[in-house]
């Protein structure tokens, strides 16, 4: 599968596809975990999650931090899914959640969510619809 995009970072591949666990380090030294969990009720239903898991950030699961490496981190969650998308075919709705710092209204699309939001479409293209709620985003296959 051809990269569409520059600056992606080396990625981890689970070694047994279906894990939907994926690693990235970046230069400054931030560890990145992306994980797909599949919704018990519907497993064509998959949860996006991601963010740093480094230990300096005590246990504070999937912590995003700006040092200037956004654009890389996102094009390289990218590319993550669509080698998810690739091996995984027959999922046809994807959800992630833009977790927001704290004090932050959940209901109120954040900087995150706009972030995001910008990046869609290059995940995503063609015959999927995107639903925004807030911080919450729902694509499904037409």
């Amino acid at each position: 599968m051809a990269t569409p995009y520059k600056n992606i970072l080396p990625i981890e591949f689970p070694s047994i596809p279906s894990a939907g666990v994926y690693y990235f380090n970046t230069k400054s030294g931030l560890r990145y975990e992306v994980r797909f969990g599949r919704l018990q009720d519907n497993i064509l239903h998959a949860n996006i999650v991601f963010g740093v898991i480094n230990d300096e950030f005590e246990g504070e699961e999937y912590v995003t931090t700006n040092r200037g490496e956004v654009y890389q981190v996102m094009n390289t969650i990218v590319e993550i899914i669509k080698n998810y998308m690739h091996e995984h075919p027959k999922v046809n709705i994807y959800e992630f959640n833009a977790v927001g710092r704290e004090g932050e209204d959940e209901n109120v699309e954040n900087a995150r969510m706009a972030l995001y939001r910008r990046f869609l479409p290059r995940i995503f293209e063609l015959g999927w619809k995107f639903k925004i709620d807030g911080n919450f985003a729902l694509v499904t296959k037409i």
